[in-house]
C-alpha cells in the first residue's frame, strides 16, 4: 500500500485545526487503498495549536507532528516536514483551509498517471484585497521575466510532490529559502490544476505586507542576478551622461566663461548620482548579506519534539532522541 503524507505547517492555528482535520478525513475517505499520514509542523505557535495536535494524535494514529524549538518561518517549517515525511508522495496544505483538501483525490489521480509535481494554480483569490492581488500579479510577472527558471504564476505551496521531488528539495539546504522557486528549479514532470482559493476559515493571515515584501526579495535574489546586472547597466548609463555633462561644462566655461552661479544644478547632479550609488550599494548588500548567512552554515532548524520523543540533535540527515536512534 502506497503512503501519502499531507504536510501542514501551522503557526497559531488553533481555531482552524479541527475544521481542517474533519475535511481531511472526508477528502481522503474514498482513497482507502492508500495509507495517509497527517504531518503537522508546529512552527513555534504561542496558542493551543500544539495541544490540539497532540489530542488529535491520541485519537488517530495517522496524525504525526514535528514541534520546532521556536518560530523559524513557513519556508523552514516545510523543509522540516520534508525531512520527517514518510510518504511516497507529499501534499503540502495550509492549515487555514484557503487551499481546499477536496482537491487531494484529483492530485493523487494525476500522480498515479506519472506526474511528479501536481501543483494547484489559483483561478481566483477570494478574501484578498485588490492591492494584494495587484502586487502579487506584478511580482510574478517581474520574477518570470528576470529568472532563468520558469516560475508558475499565481501558484503557492499547495501541491503534491513525488518522493523523488521531495528528496531533491531536501538536498537544498539554503538558509535563505524561496521554496516556490525550488519546486520549479528541481524540474521533473509537472501538472497544473486550477482551483478557486477560499478565504481563511478563521483568524487573521500571518502574512502582512512586510513579510510578503521580504518573501519577494527572497524570490528575486534566490533565483536571479538580474538586479546586479541592472545596477551595473544603470551605473554605466549614469556615468555616460555624467561624462557628457562634464564635457559640456568644460566647453561652456572655455568658450563663454562661467559665473559662480550654478550651485543648484551642481547639487542636483551630485545628489542624483549619490542616490544611484546608494541604490546600487543596497542591491549589492542584499546579495552580500545572503552570502554571509550561507557561509555561517547553521542548521536550518531545531526540533523540540517529534511524536512524543524529545529530539536531542538534528543535523539534516539523522534524528537522535532520548528513546531511539534512527
Amino acid at each position: 500500500m502506497k503512503q501519502i503524507t499531507i504536510l501542514i505547517p501551522a503557526y497559531n492555528e488553533e481555531e482552524s485545526l479541527h475544521h481542517l482535520y474533519n475535511r481531511l478525513l472526508e477528502s481522503t475517505s474514498d482513497l482507502s487503498h492508500y495509507a495517509f499520514e497527517f504531518l503537522f509542523v508546529n512552527d513555534g505557535s504561542q496558542d493551543a495549536t500544539m495541544e490540539i495536535i497532540k489530542d488529535l494524535r491520541k485519537k488517530d494514529e495517522k496524525v504525526s507532528y514535528v514541534d520546532l524549538s521556536r518560530n523559524f518561518g513557513k519556508e523552514t517549517a516545510m523543509i522540516a516536514g520534508f525531512d520527517y515525511a514518510k510518504g511516497d508522495a507529499v501534499i503540502i496544505l495550509d492549515a487555514d483551509l484557503q487551499d481546499p483538501p477536496e482537491l487531494i483525490p484529483e492530485m493523487v489521480k494525476y500522480w498515479e498517471q506519472g506526474y511528479d509535481d501536481v501543483y494547484a494554480k489559483r483561478r481566483s483569490r477570494r478574501g484578498e484585497t485588490i492591492m494584494k492581488k495587484a502586487t502579487a500579479g506584478l511580482f510574478y510577472k517581474l520574477l518570470k521575466r528576470m529568472s532563468q527558471v520558469p516560475i508558475q504564476e499565481n501558484t503557492g505551496d499547495f501541491r503534491l510532490l513525488d518522493r523523488r521531488c521531495v528528496e531533491a528539495i531536501r538536498q537544498i539546504r539554503e538558509t535563505q529559502r524561496y521554496t516556490k522557486g525550488m519546486f520549479s528549479w528541481v524540474g521533473y514532470h509537472k501538472k497544473e490544476i486550477l482551483f478557486d482559493r477560499d478565504p481563511r476559515i478563521s483568524g487573521e493571515t500571518k502574512w502582512n505586507y512586510g513579510k510578503l515584501f521580504d518573501l519577494a526579495i527572497e524570490g528575486v535574489t534566490s533565483f536571479t542576478t538580474a538586479p546586479l546586472r541592472f545596477s551595473s547597466l544603470m551605473g554605466i548609463t549614469v556615468s555616460f551622461f555624467a561624462f557628457l555633462y562634464m564635457i559640456w561644462i568644460i566647453f561652456k566655461t572655455i568658450a563663454f566663461g562661467e559665473s559662480v552661479a550654478g550651485y543648484p544644478s551642481l547639487m542636483s547632479v551630485i545628489l542624483f548620482i549619490g542616490g544611484i550609488q546608494l541604490i546600487v550599494l543596497g542591491i549589492i548588500g542584499e546579495y552580500l548579506g545572503r552570502v554571509f548567512n550561507e557561509t555561517k552554515n547553521r542548521p536550518l532548524y531545531f526540533i523540540h519534539e517529534y511524536n512524543e520523543e524529545r529530539v536531542m540533535n538534528f543535523n539534516g540527515q539523522k534524528r537522535v532522541s532520548q528513546n531511539n536512534n534512527d
